[in-house]
């Protein structure tokens, strides 16, 4: 940061707010789903398979765009470039509540995950120019707050608004929100320039190379990738069918609730990541290790899910979302393990990795709970002991991957220690 640090109410109103706001609409689309599927299903017709891929889609430009996305970042900054996107979102959103077959609900579903490509990376882009580094992980966990929020407000807010109007008017007062957020974004926040944004466009696209072929970015990715498939997949879509198909939850009200209070432990969890790796740094574990040690926590919440679901499911659904929450601490430990100036091409390239895994993993998760006949309520349990397991093992995977790759940050600061 250079010149006056500006003041508290200036990073909260208008910074750290804006972003958090187009973060918030972000996880209501990513959720939704997991309500609105009952009405899918009875209006579009859509099977399993077809709900991973609607859902997934979210991620397919979402995960395409970022490599574009993390010059844009770096070279426009983060007000121009989320500003143009949340434009796009709406119109995405717009489209969706007009949709009547599931090609065009996909594509609706496409630009909308477009629309929110910048929604963590141009707020860790935000984070980066306006707070020191010591704080970055405190500061993104406290913007992932505002996403759970939004994932609270995709569940029984969301079930309400239901009762009250369509699920295609829910679309475009959706929309709508999305215009605001842009223009205040464009209006409010200010602007500051960094060095990166010099240099030719080939240059800057030359550095994403280089964080793309890091031993340290591939030491991490595998397991951040992994658990991300398994949490975002569930909170954005397969709780909602698990809860009725494998709990016995029949009631929408009732797996609404749940889901309320799963994504409300979850914003709880992103709130506190931040926190409890700095409480962990102080007493001598760096945030590699805190990240790799919930992760396995995680991964056996993932194991319970899929080899004993009747034991204590809401249990292991607020788990879930507590535990899940805490790798985002991946995310600023990678982004300190580069020069400065690399932060939102360093950003963007996780999001590359992962949305596209997550892309394939979402639509095969429905692929394989589809391998089953459909019960009388649904789908098959047997479906989602095999997925879940599947995730776990590739948890597992990952973080034995993690061990044995012993790769060190460009860049070596204590607190991105790596063990």
């Amino acid at each position: 940061m250079t010149g006056n640090a500006p003041s508290f109410a200036t990073l909260l109103l208008r910074i750290f707010l804006p972003f958090a706001l187009a973060y918030f609409l972000s996880y209501i689309f990513r959720g939704v789903n997991a309500v609105i599927f009952p009405y899918l299903e009875r209006d579009v017709g859509i099977t399993a398979g077809d709900l991973g891929l609607l859902t997934s889609a979210f991620f397919l430009f979402f995960a395409g765009c970022q490599p574009i996305l993390g010059v844009m970042l770096d070279r426009y900054g983060p007000r121009r470039v989320q500003t143009v996107l949340m434009v796009t979102a709406a119109i995405g959103s717009a489209m969706f509540g007009l949709a009547a077959s599931l090609p065009e609900l996909i594509v609706a579903r496409v630009l909308i995950g477009l629309g929110f490509a910048g929604g963590l990376m141009a707020a860790i882009k935000a984070i980066t120019l306006w707070y020191p580094p010591e704080r970055w992980g405190l500061i993104t966990g406290f913007h992932m707050m505002a996403g759970g929020i939004g994932s609270m407000a995709a569940t029984l807010p969301i079930q309400w608004s239901l009762s009250i109007i369509s699920w295609q008017g829910l679309f475009f007062w959706l929309a709508g929100l999305c215009l605001v957020t842009a223009a205040i974004l464009f209006t409010v926040v200010p602007e500051r320039g960094t060095p990166a944004a010099s240099g030719t466009l080939r240059e800057q696209f030359r550095i994403t190379g280089i964080v793309l072929t890091d031993g340290f970015f591939w030491r991490i990715q595998p397991v951040l990738t992994f658990q991300q498939i398994a949490f975002i997949a569930s909170i954005t879509l397969w709780i909602g069918p698990w809860l009725r198909d494998v709990g016995g939850i029949t009631s929408t009200e009732a797996r609404a609730d749940i889901q309320l209070y799963t994504t409300a432990i979850m914003t709880l969890g992103f709130a506190l990541s931040g926190v409890f790796a700095g409480w962990f740094r102080r007493v001598g574990v760096s945030d590699f290790a805190s990240a790799n040690l919930v992760s396995v926590l995680f991964a056996l919440v993932c194991a319970w899910l899929a080899f004993i679901p009747s034991f204590e499911p809401v249990l292991a659904w607020l788990l879930f979302g507590f535990l899940g929450a805490y790798p985002i601490q991946y995310m600023p430990l990678l982004a300190r393990s580069f020069p400065p100036e690399y932060a939102g091409r360093v950003s963007t390239s996780c999001n590359l990795v992962v949305f596209t895994v997550i892309f394939a993993g979402q639509w095969a998760i429905g692929k394989v709970v589809d391998l089953w006949p459909r019960t009388a309520s649904g789908y098959s349990p047997d479906g989602y002991t095999w997925s879940y397991g599947a995730l776990f093992i590739l948890q597992v995977a990952g973080l034995v991957w993690m061990l044995l790759w012993r790769a060190q940050p460009l860049v070596r600061k204590a607190p991105v220690a790596a063990d």
